[in-house]
């Protein structure tokens, strides 16, 4: 019995740690990049050794996919909680915005330009997975938005869906929106903006207008 017990709370404390180096590499991956971060750095960071990191994951590579697909089930689980919420479907985008926002550190382009350039399985997968969060929770905003008439009736429901995701993508390209121009928490109200008043009623647009007051 005593070494069952032993046993469990040594799994437990193997299970806190590893959560929370996962959490410190997110906080410095989105932060500084996950190219620029090193195993070292999170170590002194956690005032841990790099071995107890590496009693955890094999190496960088496991380390950038786990904290990327945890980060991902983290605000997933956090959209599903807003959603549950029941807002109207126009405040409910401003509350998901605003959540993003700060979990994900008010993120810049570099991060994920990284991601995609030196971790591109990793970034493939993420984006996979992102896209069919985003689609599937916009389709029932979409749907809830139209039945309580803050959205036209005629808009492309599944069209309308993939354009704001690619979009909301789209604006994180440096290229295009350099980020000594463009603060990516600017970018984010201004497109969200953009493409609801593409979209919202009559009705809608009051509750618009009340929102973007709001937040």
């Amino acid at each position: 019995m005593v070494l069952k017990v032993s046993l469990l709370t040594f799994a437990l404390k193997f299970k806190n740690m590893k959560e929370t180096i996962l959490q410190k590499a997110n906080e410095m991956f989105l932060s500084l990049g996950y190219k620029s971060v090193t195993m070292d750095d999170i170590a002194t960071e956690m005032g841990i050794s790099k071995k107890t990191i590496y009693q955890h994951f094999a190496n960088k590579n496991e380390l950038v996919e786990e904290s990327a697909l945890h980060l991902f089930e983290h605000i997933s689980a956090g959209i599903d909680q807003i959603i549950a919420q029941k807002h109207n479907s126009i405040e409910e985008m401003f509350i998901i915005r605003n959540f993003l926002m700060k979990n994900l550190k008010n993120e810049s382009a570099s991060p994920f330009f990284q991601l995609q350039k030196f971790f591109p399985k990793t970034f493939t997968c993420l984006r996979t997975k992102q896209f069919e969060k985003m689609h599937n929770s916009m389709i029932e905003n979409l749907k809830n938005g139209i039945k309580d008439k803050l959205y036209r009736p005629n808009i492309d429901i599944d069209f309308t869906s993939r354009i704001y995701f690619t979009g909301l993508t789209g604006i994180k390209d440096s290229d295009i929106f350099p980020s000594d121009t463009y603060a990516i928490t600017i970018l984010t109200k201004q497109y969200l903006e953009y493409h609801l008043r593409a979209i919202v009623s009559e009705n809608g647009l009051v509750k618009l207008t009340d929102a973007i007051n709001k937040y």
